[in-house]
């Protein structure tokens, strides 16, 4: 079986595989849970070349059941890698992780094909490519026989089934993941339909191949390590979009473990889609009703820690307004027989940033994560619940707090209680606004597309592209301050095109023609785009717009945009509401000239960048269309 497993895998392990296999009488395999003769023959072929490369001590195939989560959760607890919150009697959980292990790592993160362009452009000035890593074949081949060859030792090789999007949908995609990591086991429990149904509908079909070890092995008698178990030096999180396959090694961290998430939904996915001719995006899903009862769908992309949750949760302040969550991250769009974009959320849960969410910023997501919760490198409370930073709450007399970092923590530390890229773990199905199509097969129509990021001057509070030409460059330029989500430092602009930055599966420039083409398709309605920013900042260092709740007077007037009022004004940055077009009623002073101005010496400045980085970074994969809308937005700032 391993032989034939080498054949139809990638070329860069055939080689450890078959000696792997040659080894696989030495190796005696212990199944704890699942009959591996009921598999589908290549589910079963990839898990057993995977353990004889691996070595681990056991086998267990996951079902997905309660009981099995139970179990899963109670082993993480003897093992101290998790604690229960007693204050929160529904089944939440704290975990802390290795301080070096608390993000995606981007460097460590890479795109493997025959050539570097397939992956990435070629920068004009030889300098490497900010649009994503390449590695060779050649290169993955050395590094995995470097780290995967018994890594597994003395620990279990969970198997775990799932599908992105609902499961037996025909937009959604099956994958398997091979990990060591029972914390992995019930993470991806809440993040995707994980278990027996998943296998079920597999069949003899395709799915993603998924090897994660967190490349920590415990010692030969199973005793613990003590300690948040990863391997931050030899850290490698490698996609092999040709094949289908991801291989992640050193990290425990969900964005580098979790791999249905980031790594399968969008860099594989990515590709998928270009391949198949739809749209695998990093953008929130919302359904939203106006008081007359009519209803439309949007989906948007910001960059990670940019308010996204916020937004696919909000509370409308305007009356009779009515916002439901399809989903806070990722979108799957295909158009349908009749030419609608229709958008699936391929995930089953929230893996939130938790600073900054609170009852007033974000009600529904604290609604939701009150139960089957499990929170990562937030601080502790000594009464068994929760803290971070911006959580609102006010501790009760004598409650002390525990930081991420398990040291007793008080406000005048001058350190974070919670790590800036702390998170919650939780089931999508737990939140009170969810949208009672957020689960259709078909998936929902898409009316409409926001870019958005972090910009505090000069980008004003939302505007319309001309057309989705313009659009599709307004996407690529794309700006925004850096977060905490990755190992970037300091609040620097960075360059964040469709806010898939570090999700690129292939080249962008062939991306943004993949993007450009949906106009070139027959009989298609295509949604109009938009671009806000909610963090525009007045020359006092405040906000000049409230955000949150408030964000629905602009999606009320992006609704009316849908259906052809003629409330813009043409800018040189696009389409603007006209005065008197954003319902205002009920706010305090908004300083609207300063939040919808125009500086020219900005736009002058920001034009400039944007050439800077597409002709260089994107150089001679840079689409004609998108050299056109930018040589014209130079232009029209010129006559500002």
């Amino acid at each position: 079986m391993s032989r034939l497993f080498s054949l139809r895998c990638p070329s860069h392990l055939s080689r450890w595989l078959q000696t792997a296999g040659s080894r696989r009488c030495a190796h005696s395999l212990s199944v704890l849970n699942g009959d591996l003769a009921r598999l589908p023959p290549t589910v079963r072929a990839f898990i057993e070349s995977s353990a004889s490369l691996c070595q681990p001590r056991d086998v267990h195939v996951c079902t997905g059941s309660a009981q099995e989560n139970t179990a899963i959760l109670s082993l993480l607890e003897r093992e101290g890698l998790i604690q229960r919150l007693s204050k929160y009697p529904n089944n939440c959980w704290l975990a802390r992780t290795d301080p070096r292990d608390v993000a995606r790592v981007e460097s460590k993160t890479v795109i493997v094909t025959a050539n570097r362009r397939d992956t990435v452009p070629t920068p004009t000035d030889g300098s490497k490519s900010q649009l994503g890593n390449w590695m060779s074949r050649e290169d993955l081949e050395a590094a995995t026989a470097e780290r995967f060859p018994g890594c597994m030792k003395g620990r279990t090789m969970y198997v775990i089934p799932f599908s992105m999007g609902p499961v037996g949908s025909p937009l959604s995609k099956i994958g398997i993941q091979l990990t060591d990591s029972a914390y992995v086991v019930a993470s991806m429990r809440i993040m995707t339909r994980m278990g027996s149904a998943v296998l079920g509908a597999l069949g003899d079909g395709e799915f993603v191949k998924c090897l994660h070890s967190v490349g920590c092995p415990l010692p030969a008698d199973g005793g613990s390590t003590g300690g948040w178990p990863c391997n931050p030096e030899k850290t490698l999180i490698a996609h092999v979009p040709d094949r289908r396959e991801i291989l992640s090694f050193g990290s425990g961290y969900g964005g580098n473990s979790l791999l249905g998430k980031k790594c399968f939904a969008l860099r594989i996915a990515s590709r998928i889609a270009k391949d198949e001719g739809w749209l695998a995006e990093h953008m929130l899903i919302l359904g939203i009703t106006n008081p007359a009862g009519v209803k439309k769908y949007i989906a948007a992309a910001f960059p990670s820690a940019c308010g996204k949750t916020n937004l696919a949760m909000l509370m409308p302040t305007l009356p009779g307004w009515k916002v439901e969550c399809v989903g806070d991250d990722i979108a799957w769009m295909k158009f349908d027989s009749e030419g609608r974009l229709r958008a699936i959320n391929p995930e089953n849960g929230f893996f939130g940033v938790a600073p900054g969410t609170s009852m007033k910023t974000n009600p529904n997501a604290m609604r939701t994560i009150a139960s089957n919760t499990v929170f990562t490198n937030v601080g502790a409370t000594s009464d068994g619940g929760v803290y971070w930073e911006g959580i609102d709450e006010p501790l009760a007399p004598g409650v002390r707090v525990t930081s991420w970092t398990g040291k007793e923590w008080t406000p005048g530390d001058g350190e974070p209680c919670a790590h800036p890229n702390s998170r919650f773990c939780a089931p999508a199905s737990q939140c009170p606004i969810m949208d009672a199509n957020w689960e259709s097969p078909e998936g929902v129509p898409i009316d409409a597309i926001i870019f958005g990021g972090r910009r505090p001057q000069g980008v004003p509070l939302v505007y319309e592209s001309f057309n989705w030409r313009h659009g599709v460059f307004i996407g690529s330029a794309m700006r925004s301050e850096s977060t905490a989500a990755a190992e970037h430092k300091g609040k620097v602009i960075m360059h964040d095109p469709f806010a898939m930055r570090p999700f690129f599966g292939y080249n962008f420039g062939a991306y943004l023609r993949h993007w450009l083409s949906m106009e070139e398709r027959p009989s298609v309605r295509l949604p109009r785009i938009f671009h806000v920013n909610w963090f525009r900042k007045g020359e006092d260092g405040s906000f000049l717009w409230p955000g949150f709740g408030e964000n629905c007077r602009v999606l009320d007037w992006i609704c009316r945009r849908i259906d052809g009022e003629p409330s813009a004004a043409r800018t040189p940055v696009g389409y603007v509401p006209v005065p008197g077009a954003l319902d205002l009623d009920g706010l305090e002073a908004v300083r609207m000239e300063e939040l919808f101005s125009l500086p020219r010496a900005f736009w002058e400045r920001e034009a400039g960048e944007i050439r800077q980085y597409l002709t260089n970074q994107v150089n001679q994969d840079l689409p004609g269309p998108v050299l056109t809308e930018l040589e014209g937005l130079e232009q029209r700032v010129a006559e500002m």
